[in-house]
């Protein structure tokens, strides 16, 4: 992998923090719930940006529903992440437009919004961490 140069991580960086605001803020699709933005990546020539977010769980009104999605990623979790990817992909002319505003740049990447999985692998591993402790406890008689 060729290493990212230093004005392409500064420029991802500001992408980063400016599309944070302006995803809570200016962003009025209903579709897009509680995103984190995980991360920007920037082509070398500037032209195109790769946005990792991650979809926190919006909870409902059925409580049943809750406890079934905030345990384990289920279908309503992967729906909610289809949703959120298919409105901000449709609302990325709009967040360039804004963007260009903001950024100190001669151009604005065009912006691919991409779900980031790793906490979602993080939290995996650290129940079967946990679980694993556990039955070393319950083993060892502790």
């Amino acid at each position: 992998m060729s290493e990212v140069s230093s004005r392409a991580q500064r420029v991802a960086d500001q992408i980063q923090r400016e599309l944070a605001n302006l995803i809570q803020l200016e962003v009025n699709d209903p579709r897009v719930g509680m995103v984190s933005i995980t991360g920007v990546d920037v082509s070398r020539d500037l032209a195109h940006a790769r946005v990792h977010i991650t979809v926190m769980n919006t909870l409902s009104e059925d409580s049943d529903v809750n406890e079934a999605t905030l345990s384990s990623p289920g279908e309503l979790d992967k729906l909610e992440i289809e949703e959120n990817l298919k409105a901000l992909t449709k609302a990325s002319g709009y967040l360039r437009t804004l963007l260009s505003k903001r950024l100190s740049t001669r151009s604005v990447p065009k912006l691919e919004f991409h779900y980031d999985s790793s906490i979602e692998r993080g939290q995996q591993l650290s129940d079967l961490i946990d679980g694993a402790l556990a039955a070393d406890r319950k083993l060892h008689g502790e």
